[in-house]
């Protein structure tokens, strides 16, 4: 029997008003469960009673997925027991609708459960004991986590002084290792910095040079957050040049994180790799419906832009007047030198009910990525990071301290 959103809303206890994004997009587990997994459990922070929580840990977008895409996923309750292929719209209908968006071929297309399965099957299909991988540090450590989990051949370049992927030593390093991988988080995360679109093509025009076999996986997740007018989307450039392929989500502006959609795009050859090594039915029946109705809803994208770069403004001047530093953001976080461990921070700010980033090496003892949520709970956030701030620096006794 179909079931309305009116009639949802009731099944869950809610009013007819908008669906809570906190419902649909699984917010602030991120920072818990990456100690909970290498323990082999499941963690959620414990907050003093009576506490709320704010969750800007893990780069979410706090108010969830559009009017649209909440249409849509209700729409499909009906359908929730067809396999992706089978339904209507299917999954091949969301391939057709990105390579439509960008006035390509489907087979230019390849759907993940998240761009994390696209960047674990470009480490399973270009990196090995011969090939290694090359990648920044600290960046989003997926590539980096599957290289050392399977003992393969890895080089982490560290960031430079402002935070920036050191691009001149990645080059080197590609050319000299002939390596199979560069994975290229632009904007990075957990910096949140970015490169512009020069910078970006020149890099993969020396590579190509030096070592054309290697594949550059261009991430960019948070390529609707970016403000820079230097830089552009290097998926131009990933349809006319040979191995190399960008990584997209609809888990951040999008708003979909609980649903899993990501894809890569590039020339046919270079993404077919990918294609073999994808999971059967790998994007539900929901995300489906729900990506297709946001590629159609191009103002909520918009909007989502607009609110995150006032409140990340907002975020960034009051913690310049807290004396501490953040980087250069680019994105819907922000990644901030407080001058101590981001331990001490983490518990101090979770005592009020604040969550925050979790350790990034080799900063962890001084700097702490702050998601942006909405200018709510940014303005209760930055309250509790001045109190903590002031905390930390009475109970370090370091001098380093910053009121």
């Amino acid at each position: 029997m179909p079931v309305s959103r009116r009639g949802f809303l009731r099944l869950v206890g809610m009013d007819a008003g908008p669906l809570s994004g906190a419902v649909l997009s699984a917010r602030g587990l991120e920072a818990h469960l990456a100690e909970a997994q290498a323990q082999g459990q499941r963690a959620r922070p414990v907050l003093p009673p009576g506490v709320d929580e704010i969750r800007i840990s893990s780069n979410e977008n706090p108010l969830g997925p559009g009017r649209a895409a909440l249409d849509a996923i209700l729409g499909k309750f009906p359908e929730a027991g067809r396999y992706p292929f089978n339904s209507t719209p299917a999954d091949a209908d969301l391939v057709a609708a990105i390579a439509a968006k960008y006035k390509v071929k489907p087979e230019n297309v390849v759907m993940g459960a998240g761009s994390q399965e696209i960047l674990k099957s470009a480490m399973r299909a270009f990196v090995s004991e011969s090939k290694s991988l090359v990648t920044a540090l600290p960046t989003f450590e997926n590539c980096t986590g599957y290289a050392k989990r399977y003992k393969l051949p890895i080089t982490e370049v560290k960031v430079d002084s402002q935070m920036r992927l050191d691009v001149e030593p990645m080059i080197a390093a590609a050319i000299k290792d002939k390596a199979g991988l560069v994975f290229f988080n632009n904007p990075n995360n957990p910096t949140a910095t970015v490169h512009g679109a020069k910078t970006v093509a020149d890099m993969v025009e020396r590579i190509r040079k030096g070592s054309p076999d290697t594949v550059i996986l261009i991430d960019e997740a948070y390529h609707d957050y970016v403000t820079d007018p230097s830089y552009e989307t290097a998926i131009p450039l990933a349809l006319s040049t040979p191995n190399v392929f960008v990584a997209r989500t609809f888990s951040k502006a999008y708003g979909m994180a609980g649903m899993r959609i990501g894809y890569a795009i590039g020339m046919a050859d270079t993404v077919k790799p990918l294609a073999k090594l994808k999971m059967p039915y790998n994007v539900s029946v929901f995300g489906t419906a729900a990506a297709i109705a946001s590629l159609n809803d191009p103002q909520h994208i918009d909007d989502e832009r607009k609110r995150n770069t006032e409140v990340r403004a907002f975020t960034v001047q009051a913690l310049q007047d807290m004396g501490t530093k953040p980087a250069d953001s680019q994105g819907n976080f922000v990644f901030v030198d407080i001058g101590r461990p981001a331990k001490d921070f983490r518990d101090a700010c979770a005592k009020s009910g604040v969550m925050v980033g979790r350790d990034f090496p080799p900063f962890e003892k001084t700097h702490c990525r702050i998601s942006i949520g909405t200018m709510d709970e940014m303005k209760k956030a930055v309250e509790v990071f001045r109190t903590a701030l002031k905390t930390n620096t009475t109970s370090t006794g370091d001098g380093k301290g910053r009121a």
